[in-house]
């Protein structure tokens, strides 16, 4: 692994702009990337990640005890993880020959997870599902701008499931998730109070090889919509595999059509005995672009 230059120049800090979980090089989720940056307190590196103004910017170091730490800001304050920042990260650090194709190591606030990396894509382990129970459909259908029966009609529960980050996990009936009418305030709130990013609304696909299509909504964290969540997406893989495909290893979603930027998001769970033992999310990324912040 080679060592990077700091950058940095002045008073401003240089970082490159990725689309993740990109579909065909179209697509995907942009986010920021900082490698080795100067020296930042918390207050600056929100700035950043705010002038990028992307719902998220990660902060890369040489790690301790790992290949890598990172840190991951949204333009409203620090989270403990980000899938597709992830998948930027990596995917520049390949990209800029600073990497070779291999298995690494990163620190992140929501724990060490490896990272695999080859010329095509990055798959990132997350950390093992926790589950509770989420909040009542008719309060989230309100937040939705739809029917209750729209979520209750699926016989499938609304859940809080967290590897990395926990989502309000929302299953919606075929043909309802282009039609939602989010309101960001109401969502927000319901995040707040059973203490989630957002929400992640998934339809079960009819055309394979997609599994689900999926929306994501946290506007408590400046996001009103984003067209794909990698954290969300390993959550909704453990949800699939506990409620409707029991069976399943392999699932591809498919996120961001309503936003014109349709995503792919690979995810496997690997159970042993019933129970899941594995989760990891991957996909594909290219460099847009690159920018001048100032501090």
């Amino acid at each position: 692994m080679q060592n990077a230059t700091t950058h940095s120049v002045g008073h401003s800090v240089n970082l490159y702009l990725v689309n993740a979980f990109t579909r065909e090089n179209s697509g995907g989720n942009p986010a920021g990337v900082v490698l080795y940056p100067p020296d930042l307190n918390v207050t600056q590196k929100i700035a950043i990640a705010r002038q990028v103004g992307f719902s998220e910017t990660a902060f890369v170091y040489t790690g301790d005890d790992t290949d890598f730490k990172v840190e991951f800001f949204t333009p409203e304050g620090e989270v403990d993880f980000c899938g597709h920042a992830t998948v930027a990260v990596f995917s520049t650090l390949v990209s800029l020959h600073l990497l070779k194709p291999g298995q690494y190591s990163q620190k992140t606030k929501a724990g060490i997870l490896s990272v695999a990396v080859s010329p095509h894509d990055v798959v990132m382990e997350q950390t093992l599902p926790i589950t509770r129970p989420g909040p009542d459909a008719e309060s989230v259908a309100l937040a939705l701008g739809i029917h209750p029966e729209a979520i209750v009609g699926t016989g499938l529960p609304i859940a809080v499931v967290s590897t990395g980050l926990p989502d309000i996990i929302v299953p919606v009936q075929p043909g309802q998730l282009d039609s939602l009418q989010p309101d960001d305030e109401a969502i927000a709130n319901l995040s707040r109070q059973f203490d989630a990013i957002g929400f992640h609304v998934f339809e079960l696909s009819r055309q394979a090889p997609v599994t689900a299509h999926c929306r994501n909504f946290a506007p408590l964290y400046g996001i009103s919509e984003e067209s794909a969540t990698g954290s969300a997406s390993g959550a909704l893989g453990c949800y699939l595999v506990n409620h409707v495909l029991p069976d399943g290893t392999h699932f591809l979603f498919e996120q961001g059509r309503a936003m014109g930027s349709s995503s792919l998001i690979q995810v496997t769970i690997d159970t042993q005995a019933r129970t899941i033992s594995r989760v990891s999310v991957g996909g594909q990324a290219i460099m847009i672009g690159t920018k001048t912040v100032g501090l």
